[in-house]
């Protein structure tokens, strides 16, 4: 029986505790754990320190798919087994990106802003454009979703394989050769130092004039002083960002004050909807650790997710 640690204390600590022992691990504490689960994604800065504590400990399962808080550590103990997060939360922020799409095409920041009667505005999801920045799991769950509309997709990412629902799948090299064909723009990809700030003033200024750009990623793969820019000229349709670069987003910042501009607080997957998620997880690879299979979400450390 394989002897996990599950740390440090937190809400979430018991239900991971349960999904430990569903998998047939044994709770043990850190110092004769083979295995840890970090149940704290707020408090990356208490792992280096107990993994110093306990050299014993060869698998470190982190609670999210975004590993940029990790990724230091991660990179001083490349012995280690360190698995993520990654597609544990992929359908419901593909859900939550859906519903932004369809929020921004019908104008529902204009509508629900507004105090009066208005002229008609939006456009239909059906048969729209759409391009997708990414080939992870938040992509392979938003494609069925999108199957209905009859949209034309294509996704964009590092590795050129064909995935079921798009209808081409094109390399990063070619992104600028299909915005400028873009009704709708999905975020979906890891933060790495090759996507940061991937969409800026040019990218934003190859849009067609009606194009919506969706961000259920990071904050930071969007250059904010740029889509304020074409928010406020209207070179594209809106955007619709369940997250920031600054987050949370200050009062006052202007990216509130547009009616083309529809902001959630990082909800798309909240720890409600997420916990028990990722207990699956845990307990699936608490299951495969036990038996010696390949662990899900491994972290690749050279590319950083």
């Amino acid at each position: 029986m394989a002897k996990i640690a599950v740390e440090p204390e937190c809400s979430r600590r018991e239900t991971l505790v349960a999904a430990v022992r569903a998998g047939g691990g044994q709770l043990v504490d850190p110092d004769v754990a083979e295995g840890l689960i970090w149940a704290e994604p707020a408090r990356a800065d208490l792992l280096p320190p107990m993994l110093d504590a306990n050299p014993n400990i060869q698998w470190v399962q982190l609670p999210y798919a975004g590993i940029e808080p990790f990724l230091d550590m991660l990179r001083a103990r490349p012995s280690l087994n360190w698995t993520c997060g990654k597609g544990v939360y992929a359908a419901p922020v593909a859900e939550h990106a859906l519903m932004l799409a369809l929020a921004g095409f019908r104008g529902l920041g204009t509508f629900a802003r507004a105090k009066k009667w208005l002229t008609p505005e939006g456009q239909n999801l059906l048969d729209a454009k759409v391009t997708i920045l990414g080939g992870g799991g938040i992509t392979e769950e938003l494609l069925p979703l999108l199957s209905p509309f009859r949209c034309d997709v294509t996704v964009v990412r590092n590795q050129v394989l064909p995935m079921e629902g798009a209808n081409q799948v094109v390399g990063s090299h070619h992104l600028h050769d299909v915005l400028p064909n873009t009704d709708l723009l999905v975020l979906a990809l890891a933060l790495t130092p090759e996507t940061l700030g991937i969409i800026a003033e040019n990218e934003l200024s190859l849009l067609p004039k009606n194009a919506w750009v969706i961000n259920v990623a990071r904050g930071r793969h969007i250059v904010t002083s740029d889509l304020v820019d074409a928010l406020q000229s209207g070179s594209i349709g809106g955007a619709a960002l369940d997250v920031t670069d600054p987050e949370p987003l200050p009062d006052g910042h202007a990216l509130w004050s547009f009616d083309n501009c529809i902001i959630t607080p990082h909800i798309g997957n909240t720890p409600e909807m997420g916990l028990p998620l990722l207990a699956e997880r845990v307990t699936a690879n608490v299951r495969r650790y036990v038996a010696g299979l390949p662990l899900l979400g491994p972290v690749d450390v050279a590319l950083g997710y």
